[in-house]
Parts: C-alpha cells; structure tokens; sequence
C-alpha cells in the first residue's frame, strides 16, 4: 500500500503588486528633458555650440558666472588700466572705463575698440567725457565738470550700458 502524505492545503499564489504608472506630469518631463539634452547634444555635435550657433546675454559663459557670482570690481591706476588698450590682448585684456567703473570688453571688443578700429581711443583708458560730448580729441577724461544736465544723462546711460552688456 502506498503511503500517503497528509494532504496540504494549496495556498493561493501571492499576485505581485500593482504596477504604477509614472503620472502625466512625470512623463511630459522627462520626454521634455530628453528633447533638450538631444538637442545640445546635437548642436554640439553639428555647430560646436551649446545652442545652435545662438549668442545672447545668457548664452555667455561669463554672464552666467558674473550673474550668480558678481565680480569684484577692478581697482587700477591710470598707467596699469593703460596696459590694457588692445594692444597686447594675449597678455592683458581689453578694458574701458567708465566713470571710474572698469569693465572687460575683450569678449567681442577688438572689432570695435581694439587698435586702429574705430573707437580704440576708449580702451585702457577712462574717458567719459568724450562719451558725453563726442569729442573723440580733446576730451578724453575722466573730468565730468562743466557738463550739461543733457551729458550727464548721457553718461548715466553709457554706465548702464557696460553694466548691463
């Protein structure tokens, strides 16, 4: 006679857990984030830009550091901010003054204030003045006395002009 076994009770085969589902949201982002790391990918790969050749305020590595990290500003004397006229861009950068406010300019300023271009007479130097009058001559200073209210508005919106630029 066979031996029997005491019968064991089948159990029910424990279901695996639902699956979830990533929300709408969920997708939409990270479809979104894919699209745009392909895309530098390939403007890198094909223009050797970040953004398909584009060069704007925030395109600029630069900007994005001064913006989230503000320089300090240049201190230098009229002989040490001379050096820096454009004409030995490997060894000092290209640098304007602007009513005592020193800014670089070497990223795209050789082609209008680098030697021999047309308003080379601004760089390594402070001359607010002229920027004032347009005097390019004889008024190339620093010295803002005597000017009217309407030059002095003038230089107002040179400064926020390389402030924001």
């Amino acid at each position: 006679m066979p031996a029997t076994s005491p019968a064991t009770p089948k159990r029910p085969r424990p279901r695996p857990p639902p699956t979830s589902r990533p929300s709408v949201v969920a997708n939409v982002l990270k479809w979104t984030l894919l699209a745009l790391v392909t895309s530098a990918a390939l403007s890198r790969a094909l223009t050797e830009t970040w953004l398909w050749g584009y060069e704007g305020r925030w395109s600029n590595e630069r900007k994005i550091r001064d913006a989230l990290f503000p320089p300090t500003p240049l201190v230098l004397s009229e002989a040490q901010l001379a050096l820096h006229d454009g004409s030995q861009p490997d060894k000092y950068p290209l640098y304007l003054a602007v009513d005592g406010d020193v800014y670089d300019i070497s990223d795209g300023g050789m082609r209008n204030y680098g030697p021999g271009k047309p308003y080379s007479v601004f760089a390594g130097r402070d001359a607010i003045r002229a920027f004032a009058t347009g005097c390019f001559e004889s008024h190339l200073t620093h010295d803002l006395r005597g000017l009217t209210r309407a030059q002095l508005d003038t230089v107002k919106h040179w400064k926020r002009f390389y402030a924001n630029h």
